[in-house]
């Protein structure tokens, strides 16, 4: 029987549900963190955000007419279990049932991201957040909470996203919640991201629940500057500070052996038993990208970048100098658009780790737009979707990677994290005054790229 592709599209809970203080919910770390000010551009907060715990129904309404067979979606912890720890809220069980059951109706496969940043805030003030072990078992009860009540109909598990961005952006440089600076923090919290990640795929596969369960790690290509063997080094280095660190252990069981030899003390070991519950606890990769770029042992000339800026990992920790063609098309984000760069990470990942399936669990652009008008006529997302699904189709028919799906980022307009609503990744134009939803240019052409693909 041949194995089903998935054409999907993705979102995270706290960047479109708003409700934040309604039916129950509790407070996570990015209720607080937008509250907090100087931290959000325009101060703006997810209090709102697309109101998609209200209007979801018409947002699953989109999805059929876009003809995705896939939704990729993660759930609020706090709404689930408001303090993180202790008693279930049934309203937010609830909520989630109705969304899962409307999806299904349709024909749409739900695929369940359990964590997508916004760590219930009592966890961060009890425990110090991903500091502590006593996090990891925390979220393993809240799993096996989610697997009892939406396991009868979801086959389709990610543990995490981007745990790059948690242990990074929220306790290396501070700029994401819950705002640490640390050289030694973001390698314990990554560490004990795995081990709650390892917990949890126990419960499941112990548990019995049908399907698979994997999680979703983000990473940017790398492309050895010259040909040269220090730049081919530099390459590879830039790739297992940034996608290694957090996918070898789940797969091969341990970090990978260069950010051992560089790191010593800061980098954690795992015991034999954290090994024994993270090594082979996926059963897919789950794979978040958005940019190319050069990598090489020393800087370039020119087309350079400022040290660090886009280095995966802790920046200073790599000897590596990162630069771009200056003919490459950027974002808005200011981030690079280079298709080939997608293909060769498919194929470098596909190498390093076998035939484990991969799912494109992200992959967008941000558009600047300064009205209704000019953000639906989106002609730039439209082709940066035909160039990377092209790539990703070229890797997956001509190069054998078993690529089983991909998610476009993302189904709407919606909060940006730091950004706020500055940056508008949808594919859908979301009017924030009113909530109006209004399907761009790459809407459209997505939904014929889904349909060529599917043969509609």
């Amino acid at each position: 029987m041949k194995t089903p592709f998935y054409w999907g599209t993705a979102t995270a809970a706290y960047q479109i549900e708003g409700a934040w203080l309604e039916d129950g919910k509790g407070l996570n770390i990015w209720d607080a963190y937008s509250h907090t000010p100087g931290k959000i551009k325009n101060a703006d907060t997810g209090d709102v955000a697309c109101d998609h715990y209200h209007l979801f129904e018409k947002d699953i309404e989109l999805m059929a007419e876009l003809g995705v067979t896939g939704y990729r979606f993660s759930l609020s912890w706090s709404r689930i279990i408001p303090d993180g720890k202790g008693s279930v809220n049934p309203a937010g069980i609830e909520f989630y049932n109705r969304l899962i059951d409307g999806l299904l109706a349709k024909g749409i496969t739900p695929f369940i991201t359990l964590y997508h940043w916004d760590l219930p805030l009592t966890l961060q003030l009890e425990n110090d957040g991903w500091l502590s072990e006593k996090t990891s078992e925390a979220f393993c009860r809240y799993a096996k909470t989610c697997f009892d009540a939406f396991g009868d109909r979801v086959n389709h598990w990610i543990t995490f996203n981007e745990n790059w961005c948690t242990a990074v952006l929220g306790y290396g440089n501070g700029e994401f919640a819950p705002g640490r600076v640390s050289n030694t923090e973001p390698y314990l919290a990554a560490h004990n991201l795995l081990i709650a990640h390892g917990m949890a795929v126990k419960e499941f596969r112990e548990g019995g629940y049908p399907g698979q369960i994997g999680l979703a790690n983000n990473c940017d290509w790398r492309e050895p500057l010259t040909d040269n063997e220090a730049d081919r080094a530099a390459a590879q280095e830039s790739l297992e500070f940034f996608f290694a660190w957090l996918t070898d252990p789940v797969i091969l069981g341990d970090y990978p052996a260069i950010m051992k030899e560089r790191l010593g003390d800061r980098l954690p070991s795992f015991t034999p038993e954290q090994q024994a519950l993270v090594k082979g606890s996926v059963d897919f990769i789950g794979l978040n990208h958005y940019t190319t770029h050069y990598a090489s042992a020393r800087p370039p000339e020119k087309g350079g970048i400022a040290p660090g800026e886009g280095n995966g990992g802790m920046s200073d920790d790599q000897q590596v100098s990162l630069s771009a063609d200056e003919a490459w098309q950027k974002t808005s984000m200011g981030w690079y658009v280079v298709p080939w760069g997608f293909r060769n990470l498919l194929n470098w990942i596909h190498k390093r780790y076998g035939d484990y399936p991969i799912y494109v669990t992200e992959n967008g652009c941000s558009v600047a737009a300064n009205s209704r008008e000019e953000a639906v006529d989106d002609q730039f997302r439209a082709n940066f979707l035909q160039g990377y699904t092209d790539a990703m189709k070229a890797a997956r028919d001509e190069d054998g990677v078993p690529v089983q799906g991909y998610f476009c980022w993302s189904l709407m307009d919606n909060f940006e994290w730091t950004r706020g609503y500055d940056m508008r990744f949808g594919i859908t134009y979301v009017d924030f005054e009113t909530l109006e939803r209004t399907p761009k240019a790459s809407f459209r052409a997505y939904q014929k790229i889904i349909g060529d693909d599917l043969g509609r």
